[in-house]
Order: C-alpha cells, then sequence, then structure tokens
C-alpha cells in the first residue's frame, strides 16, 4: 500500500479528516475529534498507528511479527503500530484500518453515532 493509498483509506471512511496537531508531517486521521489513525505518509517504512482490540492487538502480533508490534508512543494494550508496506496483505492492513475507525465510532456518543449511521 501507497502512502496515497493510506491516506485515501483512512479519509473514505464517514466523516473522517486528517489533522496536523503534533507537526505538519505527521497525519492524524480523527472521526468525531477523535484519532482513529495516526502516520507520517513520507516515512520509510510507512508505518500506521491503529486502534485494535486487546486481544486481537496480541494475536495479530504474533501472526506478523515484525509487522505488527505495540503501538509506538501509545497505549500498548490499545494499540498496534502496523508496516503497510512489507509484505502484509493489503486486504488486511484495510481491515485493520476499518476496525480502528469502527471502535472509535463505537465509542462516540450515541447522537454522534447515529449521526454518523452507525447505531
Amino acid at each position: 500500500m501507497t502512502p496515497q493509498q493510506l491516506r485515501a483509506l483512512c479519509l473514505s471512511f464517514n466523516a473522517a479528516v486528517e489533522d496536523f496537531p503534533f507537526r505538519p508531517e505527521i497525519s492524524v486521521f480523527k472521526v468525531g475529534g477523535k484519532l482513529f489513525a495516526l502516520t507520517t505518509l513520507d516515512a520509510r517504512p510507512l508505518t500506521v498507528n491503529l486502534k485494535c482490540d486487546p486481544d486481537d492487538a496480541v494475536r495479530l502480533r504474533g501472526e506478523h511479527e515484525g509487522l505488527i508490534v505495540p503501538g509506538y508512543h501509545m497505549n500498548k494494550r490499545h494499540w498496534n503500530t502496523v508496516t503497510v508496506d512489507a509484505g502484509l496483505p493489503e486486504r488486511l492492513v484495510r481491515e485493520l484500518v476499518e476496525d480502528s475507525y469502527d471502535l472509535v465510532v463505537a465509542g462516540l456518543p450515541r447522537a454522534e453515532r447515529l449521526r454518523l449511521d452507525r447505531p
């Protein structure tokens, strides 16, 4: 997956926005004001921090050793750092980004979820 594809994927979700609260080169993708993906799009290797169910996070780290690791500068229980340009199937990367978005949306207030058409 290329940086442009990753950015387009993150912005393809309902009400997703890109923000730069830390530094101009660090893209933070949010929904409802909450972070669901964080990446430096010009970094090599290309990595992205994604929210993940804690049990799935541990399983994924074991299945994809070195490519999915505990979230860099994040809560290691709930976040993974995923190397997206080093051999992971693109379908898996897409699923992980979508899962991160869904987990963040699930934590939003009910009114916000309904506005996003995700009860």
